[in-house]
Order: C-alpha cells, then structure tokens, then sequence
C-alpha cells in the first residue's frame, strides 16, 4: 500500500504546530524524533524508512492492523531492538545503540501488551520496582533500612503511595497482584511506569483485553497522566474510539510501511487508511 507524496504532505499539514493549543493545552516542540528506521529480522523487514515526531505535552496513537510492526516501532524506541538504519532522537540526543536500562535513565517509560508483573508480590511492592533507577543507596544500606538509606526509602514509598491514590487501587495496595483482576492488574503496571517518572511515557495496548468500564477508567487515567503530570504518550491502541478521543495525533503502520500520518480527523478520513485498516469510514 502506497501513498501519494501530495497525500502524505496534507496529512502532516494537518497535525499541530509548535506550542499550538489544542483541547485546551499547550502542545511544545518536539521532545522525540524518528528518522528514517528500519528493522529486520533475517530476511523478514518488520519496519521499513519510518519517520515521525513526537511533541512534548502531546498524546500520539500509533495504529494499524495485526503484524504491522507497532510494537517493533516501541521496541526500537526504548531499546530493547536496534534498528538496523535510522535515528532516534530524544531531547536532542540521538542514539542506535543504547538498551532498554539507558533509555529508562534518559526519562521513557514502557508498559507492555502481555503484563510482566511480579505476581506473587503486593501491589505497593510490584510500583515500588519502578523507584529502582532513583534509589542511590548501596545494596547492604538499603537490606539494612539504616541512615540514609531508611530516609530514601520512606521517601520513595511515598511517592509510590501518591501513585496508587492516583491510580484509586488503595483498597489492594497490600494485595499480591496475582490476585486481582485483570484491569486492576493494567492499573498496576501503568503505575510502575509511572513510578520511574518519564518524560516520555510508552503504552503498548494499555486497554487491550479490557470491558468497556475499564476501559472509560484507563483512558481518565492517560489524559490524566497527560494533563496532571505533563507527561508526553505514546500510546498502541486497536480500539480506535479510544484512540480518536484521546489523541492528538495518529501515525498508521501497515506491513512496517507509514501510510498515514496527522490528526485522527485527518487519518480517519485518508483513503489509504480506510483500505488498509478501517474498512469503512468511521
């Protein structure tokens, strides 16, 4: 599927400028830039020339249908790939060839479709994991709670405990999140994330698997997280209610190729993304 250069150029025409306002907020300067990644796996190409921006304070949707290299695209963002060609560059740094641990340092966070939570651990203990990048106290100080190292760690759990409060999952703080259902368990893991306080916050599918309730509960919680702490999303996301409510604007994969690229208004209404993924006009 192939778009036309004037095309492509009406949709980007149509996102946000620098420090517009939009919705009643401030979108900045971009904060990350992609430029031009590709990524194979053998022989097979996952991604192919991808380029986009990202602006601080904004709410990007990454959409496109089963296999069209959106997870490979937030792989390639936090480190855990490297692409073979392209640049990524945050805040002005650019990099190829750092992990996932010097990424998380840099100030982006990730959630993941298929949750990684420690599930015999409580719901405090699983947040408290994501304070491990700020903690400056040595191993034997910390498993000793002397000095310093007891005042740190009082002062992270109560910046977790603000988190779970903001989460409203108060009443299972103490709870193993083995235990819990499952959207209380999306809750958890976008408060560890949220524990490591980003500047770029990765969701890969936040409301996937989720009933209609826990979905209206998840999207408060991102436009909150977006709105409160300032926070710049990246969001995956199949439901495109959710995603034409939330975002600012919307890069569409198809096959590891971008066919479209700009405001969800802009992308809903692009025939390229109609034929490749909506099938009708939403």
């Amino acid at each position: 599927m192939t778009v036309t250069p004037q095309h492509n150029e009406t949709l980007r025409a149509a996102g946000p400028s620098s420090h517009e306002s939009v919705g009643g907020k401030t979108i900045g300067d971009a904060i990350l830039e992609v430029q031009n990644i590709s990524l194979r796996f053998g022989g097979v190409k996952a991604l192919t020339d991808i380029s986009f921006d990202v602006r601080a304070h904004e709410i990007r949707a990454i959409i496109g249908p089963n296999g069209a290299g959106k997870s490979s695209l937030l792989n390639c963002i936090n480190g855990v790939y490297t692409p073979q060609q392209g640049s990524i560059t945050f805040k002005g740094e650019s990099f190829r060839h750092m992990n996932s641990h010097q990424v998380a340092v840099m100030g982006v966070a990730r959630t993941f479709q298929n949750l990684a939570l420690f599930k015999g651990m409580s719901v405090l203990d699983n947040i408290m994991t994501g304070r491990n990048l700020k903690i400056k106290s040595n191993i034997l100080l910390q498993a000793l709670r002397w000095g310093p190292a007891e005042r740190e760690e009082i002062m992270h759990r109560e910046a977790v405990e603000r988190i779970i409060d903001f989460l409203e999952i108060q009443p299972w703080r103490k709870t193993p999140v083995g235990q819990l259902p499952y959207g209380l368990q999306k809750r958890v893991d976008l408060g560890r994330a949220l524990a490591m306080e980003p500047q770029l916050l990765l969701l890969d599918e936040p409301m996937a698997g989720m009933n209609v309730e826990e979905k209206q509960d998840m999207c408060r919680f991102v436009l909150d997280v977006n709105d409160e702490f300032g926070t710049t999303v990246v969001l995956i996301e199949h439901d495109m209610g959710v995603v034409m409510d939330i975002s600012d604007r919307v890069v569409v994969l198809d096959y590891g190729k971008k066919i479209g690229d700009g405001t969800a208004h802009a992308v809903r209404n692009s025939p390229d993304v109609i034929s490749a993924y909506l099938g009708t006009h939403y």
